[in-house]
């Protein structure tokens, strides 16, 4: 290559250069879109300037735009970090003002006060297709400023810069609408719930009250401006006795379904009322919290109404337990309700409590419904049967055995008192119980604790005592067959069941009672009682009591055709207990007759009265009448024991 064509070798490399450089702006200039997708138009505009800054190397370059309802105006400039100017969008406004009066210009040379008074060449661009939304004028100290390749990269950036400005005002445009019609519904929202007569409130996640409806705002007296929150508030307004059921409401709301729950709540005068309020989370699509509500129903009046009712029914209840049916005890007459007065007063208690009384008068049903209205109603009322139990296996009942604790016992077994732990055992003829189970029994109710046969733990018992008998316990003690520091555990508070002969007025409820329950477990239906066998059944003696009338009706119910209740007098004859024959002698008069039947039955039963092998017994007469003569005879029974 010669020396001459040198010069337009570098040209061309020149050219190619320039080329190059113009090639990578016009990239830059068209990524610009990606840069400011979705921004609103002061980042358009910042975006803009930055780029035809950097890119054509100016001096500085200025935007001004109006509002969209051309009510303001906004400016933004830039200046690259070797020129003079300090981007002041103002200063630099009021310099350029002659230009931009007048209209975009294509170039204005010779601007002086911009750059320490020296020259520079600038270029005016409007921004705007159908009109003009923002004007740009760019500035360099650069003579040649600007080319015409600076000229159509510039207009590619305006027009997307256009582009760009018109997308985010339509942006902005639909936000503020979207902002209007959320305020428009809030409002209308809040005046819904301001109308809703209930208390609402709305609580943030992390425990701030964010909102009180018009309704709670009244009745506590206090507004979200006393800077009340969520907490603070369950503790100022709600009852002291309902604040922890309402925070585990709360707790068990957030970690899942809605709860509900009653509470009192203070009203602004100082008075609680009752709501049944309701908790409720909201959460957002990953079931984060966002809101927890809660309402509240004023309830206090239903629930007065409900108290009022309740009340009403436990004294109508009490009143019809008191005058006719006290649990399966039928009776009006005085003695009886004497007997049921007892009862209400002693049942609440844990009270030992000893019932007498002849055999057939309801010992049981009296220890049944003392039970059943006592706090141990919903566990074990245990029955025990003293003189049934064999001597030798009465510790074994009451309190178990340990496995191998005596011939036969294979196994370990509960007894009677851990069996009814939490609740009532009925020692019923407590009388017959032998003197070392007795002070088992002793120990009991002195320590609360047993252990059982072939057994060296003790075991503790909850455990209420009933006890019941027919004898005269004072006279088995003074015969030394009852101890007297267990009669004084048990006779805590007596009752004594009144025999059926004191409760003349009760006898024909007891017939209708009787004779309707058991006609309708026959499949049989009653119609009334003759008028005669009524008359029989109230001058008889009843010596059997309650059971033995039982007995006389469900006799006259199987063997009866009618639908009319018919009792034989020969039935009740033959219900007089017979005297053994071979101690009868003609010649006698009848208490003497007596006396040889008692004093024989006391030498064959060595002085027993009552239980399976006493006196009693043997003669077919209750323990407790036979206790009556042998007293009126002045009877020793102590002279018949071995």
């Amino acid at each position: 290559m010669s020396l001459r064509d040198e010069p337009a070798a570098e040209q061309e490399a020149s050219e190619a250069t320039q080329l190059r450089r113009c090639m990578n702006d016009l990239v830059s200039v068209l990524s610009l879109a990606a840069v400011w997708s979705g921004h609103d138009e002061s980042m358009v505009a910042t975006t803009l300037l930055e780029a035809v800054v950097r890119l054509h190397r100016l001096d500085f370059a200025y935007l001004r735009a109006k509002s969209e309802n051309d009510q303001s105006i906004e400016e933004w400039a830039r200046s690259a970090p070797r020129s003079s100017l300090e981007g002041d969008a103002r200063r630099l406004g009021q310099a350029l003002e002659p230009y931009l009066a007048g209209g975009p210009r294509a170039s204005a040379r010779g601007l002086r006060g911009v750059c320490d008074g020296g020259a520079v060449s600038i270029a005016v661009m409007p921004l705007g297709l159908d009109g003009p939304v923002a004007t740009l004028v760019v500035g360099s100290a650069r003579l040649d400023f600007p080319t015409q390749m600076e000229r159509l990269l510039l207009q590619v950036a305006t027009n997307q810069a256009a582009l760009a400005f018109m997308e985010a005002r339509r942006v902005a445009r639909l936000q503020r609408d979207a902002k209007a019609r959320i305020r428009d519904g809030e409002l209308e929202l809040r005046m819904l719930v301001d109308s809703v007569p209930h208390l609402v409130g709305a609580v943030s996640p992390d425990g701030h009250m964010l909102l009180m409806n018009l309704a709670a705002t009244t009745y506590l007296g206090s507004s979200l401006e006393d800077g009340v929150g969520a907490q603070a508030w369950r503790d100022r307004f709600y009852h002291a006795d309902d604040r922890e059921a309402m925070q585990q409401s709360v707790r068990q709301a957030i970690a899942g379904a809605p709860q509900d729950g009653e509470a009192r709540i203070r009203r602004h005068d100082g008075e609680y009322r009752w709501f049944s309020v309701r908790h409720e989370a909201l959460r957002d699509e990953r079931g984060g919290l966002i809101r927890l509500y809660a309402s509240a129903v004023d309830i206090h009046d239903r629930k007065a109404a409900e108290d009022r009712i309740r009340g009403e029914n436990l004294a109508l209840r009490e009143q019809i337990d008191t005058a006719s049916m006290f649990e399966d005890i039928v009776g009006v007459s005085q003695p009886l309700q004497a007997v049921l007065v007892q009862v209400s007063r002693v049942a609440p208690t844990d009270s030992t409590v000893l019932i007498t009384g002849e055999t057939g008068t309801g010992k049981e049903l009296v220890a049944r419904a003392i039970h059943k209205r006592s706090r141990r109603s919903a566990r074990a009322f245990i029955t025990v049967n003293c003189a049934a139990l064999p001597p030798s296996l009465v510790a074994s009942e009451l309190f178990g055995h340990e496995k191998g604790a005596f011939t036969g016992a294979v196994q370990s077994r509960q007894g009677r008192f851990e069996l009814a732990d939490g609740g009532t055992v009925f020692l019923d003829e407590i009388g017959e119980l032998p003197l070392e189970a007795q002070l088992m029994l002793l120990r009991v109710l002195q320590e609360r604790e047993f252990e059982r046969v072939g057994g060296s733990r003790p075991i503790r018992t909850d455990v209420r005592v009933i006890a019941a008998t027919n004898q005269d316990l004072t006279e088995a003690i003074a015969q030394k067959t009852f101890r007297a520091d267990l009669y004084y555990r048990l006779n805590v508070f007596p009752i004594e069941t009144p025999p059926l002969r004191d409760r003349q007025q009760d006898i024909v409820l007891l017939v209708e009672y009787f004779g309707h329950r058991l006609a309708r477990r026959m499949g049989r239906r009653l119609r009334g009682i003759d008028k005669q066998s009524l008359h029989r059944l109230q001058r008889y003696p009843w010596p059997g009591n309650v059971r033995e009338l039982q007995n006389i009706v469900e006799r006259a119910l199987i063997v009866s055709d009618s639908d009319t209740l018919v009792i034989s007098e020969r039935w009740l004859s033959e219900q007089a207990p017979r005297r053994p024959t071979d101690a009868i002698s003609t010649s006698e008069t009848l208490a003497d007759h007596e006396r040889q039947a008692i004093e024989s039955a006391l030498h064959t039963s060595k002085g027993r009265v009552a239980g399976p092998f006493g006196a009693a017994q043997r003669l077919g007469l209750p323990s407790t009448t036979l206790e009556s003569k042998i007293k009126a005879l002045a009877i020793d029974k102590r002279r018949f024991k071995v």
